[in-house]
């Protein structure tokens, strides 16, 4: 071999040697730290989709889960307490507590109520009950005057306002018909999301706590950050219940019972519908009982008619300003017009869900923009200007 190829061939191993210390230091070690991080990234996307894909028919069981085992802390740790730390008992006890004082009663009233739904609306689509006959005679009970103005008001004819009033109330009450025998053709599905949801709130009583100190560290925030928007979430699925369900309950609750007492049929259906409404600011529950009282006084019912009148306004109506601060104890930050948006939107996309899926996104949205502005307040020097 010449002293030139010798020459050539170390050369070239030299080179070799400068490419691969180039290879793995430098620039290029840099871009691979980011290749490799890009990729751990799109796995993580990827997987993340993929799990969400196979959890989805099985999402709303989980959200209520979720917020049972949030609402049902505090009685854990009573659990715990009595049971000296023995975490597996406590939950159960727990999980025990809540379906015989919760999902039973819930379940007998939801029972009760798609029974007299359905009833009226079979009875309203083989024309035993003709809401136009019900119309009519609202109508000629009304004083002289009160008629004359319906007539002539600006709603058209007044047959076709009579119809109407039969089309609404046909398909009112046939929605919660068709929604029960959606739930009667699909109770595979309704059992299997039950057992689900029981299952999964064991645990999140059980594990609660360590799974929400490692949710909040996972967060890709800062720890202050996280911190309030985990402390955040908490408060606002508790207002939340306490402020719109639980009030929404009573008040139906309530309406119920006035019903019943006044001898209107379908109490527990017309109650439902007013803790639905309940969701609604200003009028509210109103929405049910007040046609109820005018259809009472307008047949000759005086008394039950000024029952339901004088419960509506005094008892049921009072019964969101008492209970209210009570149960939710501070304020949540989020407007009424809002929650209002919220809660509709969220029912229209989400389901029943949505009563609480709804503020709750609406919360989170106003506080995280609040947390990322929190000296804006501060900037201000002159009074708000008014709206």
């Amino acid at each position: 071999m010449s002293v030139d190829e010798t020459g050539r061939r170390a050369d070239t191993r030299a080179r070799g040697v400068y490419l691969a210390g180039r290879f793995n230091s430098g620039w290029f070690c840099m871009d691979r730290d980011r290749i490799e991080r890009g990729g751990f990234l799109l796995f993580l996307a990827g997987i993340t989709l993929a799990t969400l894909y196979i959890a989805w028919p099985f999402l709303p069981p989980l959200f209520w889960a979720l917020l049972a085992a949030i609402m049902f802390q505090p009685l854990n740790r009573r659990m715990l307490i009595l049971l000296r730390g023995r975490k597996n008992y406590a939950a159960l006890a727990s999980l025990l507590i809540i379906t015989v004082a919760v999902l039973v009663p819930a379940m007998v009233i939801g029972t009760m109520v798609i029974d007299q739904a359905t009833g009226i609306y079979l009875a309203l689509q083989g024309q035993e009950i003709d809401a136009g006959t019900i119309f009519d005679r609202v109508h000629d009970g009304l004083p002289t005057r009160m008629q004359v103005l319906l007539d002539n008001s600006g709603y058209g004819e007044f047959e076709m306002l009579r119809d109407k009033v039969t089309e609404i109330a046909r398909d009112s009450v046939g929605l919660i018909a068709t929604r029960a025998l959606a739930i009667g053709g699909g109770a595979l599905g309704f059992v299997l999301s039950f057992g689900v949801g029981l299952y999964v709130t064991y645990f999140l009583l059980r594990d609660g706590r360590a799974i929400g100190h490692a949710v909040r560290r996972a967060l890709p925030m800062p720890p202050d950050v996280s911190r309030q928007v985990v402390d955040r979430f908490v408060a606002i699925i508790r207002a939340t219940i306490k402020g719109s369900v639980v009030v929404g309950l009573v008040q139906g609750a309530l309406g119920a019972i006035t019903f019943w007492i006044a001898g209107l049929p379908a109490a527990v259906l017309f109650g439902m519908l007013m803790a639905i409404f309940s969701l609604l600011p200003a009028l509210g529950p109103a929405i049910v009982w007040l046609p109820a009282a005018v259809y009472l006084l307008a047949i000759g019912d005086i008394w039950q008619g000024v029952l339901v009148i004088v419960s509506g306004v005094a008892v049921i109506g009072m019964a969101d300003n008492v209970l209210r601060p009570i149960l939710v104890g501070r304020d949540t930050g989020i407007p009424d017009w809002i929650i209002l948006v919220s809660t509709l939107g969220g029912i229209a996309a989400f389901g029943v869900s949505g009563i609480v899926a709804g503020p709750l996104v609406a919360g989170l949205f106003l506080s995280g923009w609040a947390i990322l502005h929190p000296a804006k307040d501060d900037e201000v020097t002159g009074p708000a200007p008014a709206i």
